[in-house]
């Protein structure tokens, strides 16, 4: 079945636009509801499941803090340090068992027709054949201007958080997969939704997966 997946920097508008799209192309939407799921699955409080999303694991937290002081606009493939894959030395934790059922959840959902917002959907489903990877990016400033607006934070704050989230999405999928989260090569659609705006980024998106996916 067909599916797009919608990466995005943070503060580039990705649950706008995935909500735009499935609401055009009347598909499920997966972007909160993985952790509602995930939760459940787990029979934890959404708290806990939230505060591991999209998180690499506590051994890298020394290089997140350098990560962090860097801002990540849109890198070439590469341009994000490597290191040593994921978990070693540690038993199964509840970070794990997150990571293992929102795959599991990703790839359910796959199985109809979804628009998936992030958590590595991208690479979970690289090998799908009827699938449209998406990337949204937008300047710095115009990033820090939203997450501003929604979050009701000062700049220096809202500044702060975005190279967080940032520095932790590019770690954890980098730690997960291998993968340059910024690289291009890994989407068939880059999109700047700061020149373009959020309805006009979702257009796009469905433009290409009647394309792409053949759809009617």
């Amino acid at each position: 079945m067909p599916v797009v997946t919608i990466t995005r920097l943070y503060g580039a508008g990705g649950a706008d636009v995935g909500e735009a799209v499935a609401r055009r192309l009347g598909w499920n939407l997966l972007d909160r509801r993985i952790i509602d799921e995930v939760a459940a699955r787990l029979e934890v409080p959404e708290k806990e499941v939230a505060e591991r999303d999209e998180q690499p694991s506590s051994f890298l937290d020394q290089l997140l803090l350098t990560l962090g002081s860097t801002s990540i606009e849109f890198a070439a493939a590469g341009d994000i340090p490597a290191w040593t894959p994921p978990f070693e030395g540690q038993g199964l934790d509840t970070r794990q068992a997150v990571v293992r059922l929102t795959q599991d959840v990703i790839r359910e959902a796959a199985r109809g027709d979804a628009v998936i917002v992030g958590r590595g959907a991208a690479y979970i489903l690289r090998e799908h054949p009827q699938a449209l990877h998406v990337f949204l990016i937008a300047p710095t400033e115009f990033r820090v201007r939203v997450v501003m607006e929604r979050s009701r934070l000062a700049e220096e704050e809202a500044r702060r958080r975005l190279k967080e989230t940032d520095a932790n999405r590019a770690a954890a999928i980098k730690q997960l997969y291998g993968h340059d989260w910024a690289g291009p090569s890994h989407y068939d659609l880059v999109i700047n939704t700061g020149r373009l705006g959020f309805e006009a980024a979702a257009d796009l998106v469905v433009a290409a997966a009647r394309a792409k996916l053949k759809l009617s």
